[in-house]
């Protein structure tokens, strides 16, 4: 990591806040349209019995969160899911098991989900912890769009929310998804108890990459009652826009997506989001496991703002 490219990026984050949502939008209106947002959908294919002790998760095995765990959903129910999502405005489709990684087994059942989703005219996301260079090959010929794997937090506070893998562990499978094809969603979470300092970390860690991510969710912890974090402050809602700007102004041509936490967010709060680059969303009432502002509403605070949904042009 440059230590020059840190101490831009701290600059820049510090900036009188009207300066730095200004230089947001107008890095955002260089690159996309500015009132087009992308609407994704998630779906938890197979939930609970994680054994990553991710802090965080209300999936991990390590904490009593009362979340009953599952087996691998069937593939025709998924695609069942996903054409209820598609008419409902979603052009992405995310599928996320919770998983320290997939089994060979499951391979077959994920391919089919893959190929599925993409005849329906969608884009295809995953999130399925750690892949081999192997995995990562069989589901870029099947089709992925999209993989996901957040960093969740800077290399130096890594360790104080996860123990079970390394910060490394997770640029590996990132550079394995990416050396098959497959294009990279990797973001981070918000409300850790991590400091300014770790948020600007991580977002330069990502734009430093070879290639940053063309998706980078931003998420708000949910605390979950029996999680390592149930207790965890909430993010002053500046800081949190602070960090939508910097994302957007260090990696300009990527997807910022709001992603965990906008139930708790203001309907203005969300507007400001948008104004500082973000141009993203999950829609539908849940989210993995947690809960999600419906359609109605997203809809509504569109029609409010001017916003549209993004058209999807596969292939592009």
């Amino acid at each position: 990591m440059e230590l020059g490219r840190i101490d831009d990026a701290r600059r820049i984050y510090h900036l009188p806040f009207n300066d730095l949502v200004f230089r947001a939008q107008q890095v955002h209106r260089e690159n996309f349209d500015p009132n087009a947002i992308q609407m994704s959908r998630l779906l938890s294919i197979k939930t609970g019995g994680c054994a990553e002790d991710c802090g965080y998760c209300s999936q991990s095995a390590h904490y009593q969160t009362g979340l009953k765990a599952s087996k691998l959903m069937e593939v025709q129910r998924v695609l069942s899911e996903a054409q209820q999502a598609k008419k409902g405005g979603a052009t992405r489709y995310c599928m996320g098991a919770a998983w320290r990684n997939p089994k060979d087994r499951d391979m077959d059942a994920l391919v089919a989900m893959v190929e599925g989703v993409r005849a329906l005219g969608m884009e295809t996301c995953m999130t399925l912890g750690m892949l081999t260079p192997e995995q990562s090959v069989r589901l870029a010929d099947a089709g992925l769009d999209y993989y996901n794997h957040n960093v969740d937090t800077s290399e130096r506070y890594y360790s104080e929310i996860i123990t079970t893998r390394t910060f490394e562990d997770r640029l590996e499978t990132l550079a394995n998804v990416r050396d098959a094809g497959i294009k990279v969603c990797a973001g981070g979470i918000l409300g850790m108890g991590e400091t300014v300092e770790d948020r600007i970390s991580m977002l330069v860690t990502l734009a430093n990459l070879p290639s940053p991510p063309e998706s980078v969710p931003i998420n708000m912890l949910i605390p979950i009652p029996g999680s390592k974090l149930e207790n965890a402050a909430p993010v002053d809602p500046i800081d949190f826009v602070r960090t939508i700007a910097l994302a957007r102004i260090l990696m300009p041509k990527s997807h910022v997506r709001l992603s965990a936490g906008r139930t708790e967010m203001s309907d203005e709060m969300q507007a400001l989001c948008f104004f500082a680059g973000a141009n993203s969303i999950f829609v539908g009432e849940t989210l993995l496991t947690a809960d999600n502002p419906g359609e109605d509403h997203d809809l509504a605070l569109f029609r409010r703002l001017g916003l549209k949904p993004l058209e999807l042009e596969l292939g592009q």
